[in-house]
């Protein structure tokens, strides 16, 4: 059974797909959970509008599935990024009967929800939770879309040291368990480098006043901060600190590397501010400049963040129910681990953890009023 390409390209190299009967004869649910209210919804309906786009292209497609006509639909919940809400609408998804999911979208939400899916024998593809534990559990249904904070922590730190000349690094954290596991990999990083972290603080991802701990890093006279949060939070923290004279190289991870961090921060944005992010840029995407540029046709704003990583997610999930020949969870996840696919952001195949292989970061710079890619380290 050969594999379904991103069908944003109208390609198939699947089986001949039938044509279409006058009713659907099966209907497939798709899960998908991120954040949709709150201060991250920006990007959770970006995830939402990834998958939404990609079950629109699977249907167009009339695929058959062991004979029967096939019509995907979306089973979309809110988690708020709250670990016990996620969770709940886990189980949820699992009594709405997915046969999938997609989400959920943060590290925080995405580790307890697993074990859910787990017990009901449902594959989750993470499109964008980056800390390692999620598939260091053992389960056999969890996969990830991008590099791991390891990774991501990795390049920051060295990037800092050895790309940056900063020697003594202040490292800032929000203490979800994605802020907290990526700063925890910086740390490493910056020590192996060579560099000197001088403090490491944290608040929270509701913390809106940076002052105090500014105040306290200012005193240990850092030439480089890494950032570990939301771009909500990350915005805030570099307005106080251009308040305060702080002159630094900035560093943030991949939850602030978004278009709203830029909107938020204003004229505090400076060429020093720089933001790490967990895969591939729109242009070393085999088939990125066509998604955005139709994914912003479509939903009238343009990717946020990881929405092509979800896109692919849903294309993986019913490329392996074709290979399978069944849309039971249990009879395509096989294959689903067995994946290897060309897909918008680029080859899809999993190791035996359910990890991407070959997970890339990219280190973007503020420029001109805009995010520019400056290096992509795989």
């Amino acid at each position: 059974m050969q594999t379904l390409r991103p069908l944003s390209l109208l390609t198939l190299t699947a089986l001949a797909l039938q044509p279409l009967a006058a009713h659907a004869d099966l209907t497939v649910k798709i899960g998908q959970v991120s954040p949709l209210t709150g201060e991250l919804s920006h990007i959770g309906k970006d995830d939402e509008n990834g998958v939404r786009l990609a079950i629109e292209d699977l249907n167009s497609r009339k695929i058959r599935i062991n004979g029967q006509s096939v019509t995907f639909v979306l089973d979309s919940q809110d988690d708020a990024a709250d670990p016990k809400t996620a969770v709940t609408v886990a189980q949820k998804l699992i009594d709405d009967g997915v046969a999938g999911v997609v989400g959920h979208a943060n590290s925080g939400t995405s580790i307890p929800a697993s074990k859910i899916y787990s017990d009901a024998g449902v594959p989750m593809i993470t499109e964008s939770a980056t800390n390692p534990k999620l598939t260091q559990q053992g389960f056999t249904n969890v996969f990830r879309m991008v590099a791991n904070d390891v990774r991501q922590g990795t390049v920051i730190g060295t990037y800092l040291v050895h790309d940056l000349g900063a020697r003594k690094i202040a490292i800032v954290d929000d203490r979800t368990a994605y802020g907290q596991g990526l700063a925890d990999e910086v740390e490493k990083a910056v020590k192996a480098a060579g560099g000197n972290v001088v403090a490491r603080e944290y608040g929270t991802d509701k913390t809106t006043n940076w002052m105090a701990i500014l105040t306290t890093i200012k005193s240990r006279q850092p030439d480089g901060i890494a950032f570990t949060g939301g771009d909500t939070q990350a915005a805030a923290f570099v307005q106080q600190a251009q308040k305060l004279g702080l002159k630094v190289k900035f560093v943030a991870g991949d939850e602030a590397c978004t278009p709203q961090f830029i909107k938020l921060a204003g004229a505090s944005m400076s060429s020093d501010t720089y933001c790490t992010l967990a895969g591939v840029p729109p242009a070393k995407m085999p088939q990125g400049p066509e998604f955005f540029k139709r994914y912003e046709q479509r939903f009238g704003v343009p990717v946020q963040l990881y929405a092509p990583y979800a896109y692919d997610a849903v294309i993986a999930i019913a490329n392996a129910m074709q290979a399978a020949g069944s849309t039971d969870p249990k009879a395509y996840l096989p294959k689903l681990r067995a994946a290897k696919l060309d897909g918008v952001t680029g080859p899809i195949q999993f190791d035996e953890k359910g990890d991407i292989r070959n997970g890339a970061i990219t280190v973007r710079q503020f420029d001109q009023g805009n995010w520019t890619d400056r290096s992509v380290v795989r």
